[in-house]
């Protein structure tokens, strides 16, 4: 797809799935690299002085890479990490910046336990998985944009059809009935490409602060599908860099 999303995933795969983060964090990252996973400091120290504890308490690794796409600078991906064969198992999405030769200098990460058997349908991870319409990019991210700032943080739902389809709408989470659960307080950044629409958000969920990653398809000009992964804020106290925006 590009060089950018091509080397996002090669970090990925390089450093985490086949243990070899020293090269990998050396490789693909630029003169800095900003980090907003709380427990990972910045640089390329503190990756490498996170991966090194992470590789050693889990030695069986198997990464799937689900769902990727470029935006300009910016780069999503779309996860699944299985850990000691099947001890544990996590949704991951993530958003990087990258420099002008396509290496990696800034990275926000949701991540999200998946506890449940995901044999329902659809599951959490399940369905299209590479995006379509690439020529409607621009109006496709002004939709979700609109949907979030409109529907999810103003509180408008007399516009929620505007932006929803109400004959085709998948919802991939099943702890959700309708398209979102939670108050949008902030939405921090909105990028896509095609039919994939991504957006990086802090919700207010009966009084714990998320910070989540929506990843939608749009159809047709309506929203049609949803994805998301979620991630509780932790105290700024127990924060190692700058927090999770």
């Amino acid at each position: 797809m590009g060089i950018r999303v091509d080397n996002a995933i090669a970090l990925y795969m390089e450093a985490i799935n086949d243990g070899n983060y020293v090269a990998a964090i050396n490789k693909y990252t630029g003169e800095r690299y900003i980090q907003h996973s709380t427990p990972v400091k910045d640089g390329r120290d503190g990756f490498i002085e996170f991966f090194a504890d992470f590789v050693e308490r889990n030695p069986e690794r198997n990464i799937e890479i689900l769902r990727s796409f470029e935006d300009g600078q910016y780069v999503f991906l779309h996860a699944l990490q299985t850990l000691n064969g099947g001890e544990f198992r996590y949704i991951t999405a993530d958003i990087f910046d990258t420099d002008e030769q396509g290496r990696m200098i800034e990275h926000w990460d949701i991540i999200e336990e998946l506890t449940d058997a995901s044999d329902s349908s659809p599951s959490r991870i399940d369905g299209p998985t590479a995006p379509d319409d690439r020529d409607r990019t621009a109006e496709n991210k002004a939709l979700v944009t609109s949907f979030l700032n409109e529907v999810l943080v103003a509180g408008n739902v007399d516009v929620l059809a505007d932006h929803v389809s109400v004959d085709e709408f998948v919802q991939h989470n099943p702890q959700i009935t309708g398209v979102a659960a939670g108050v949008y307080t902030e939405v921090h950044r909105v990028i896509g490409c095609g039919s994939f629409v991504a957006a990086l958000s802090k919700v207010n969920a009966g009084g714990t602060e998320l910070a989540v990653v929506d990843l939608f398809r749009v159809n047709a000009g309506r929203i049609a599908e949803h994805w998301d992964v979620k991630e509780e804020i932790l105290p700024e106290a127990d924060w190692v860099n700058s927090g999770k925006f």
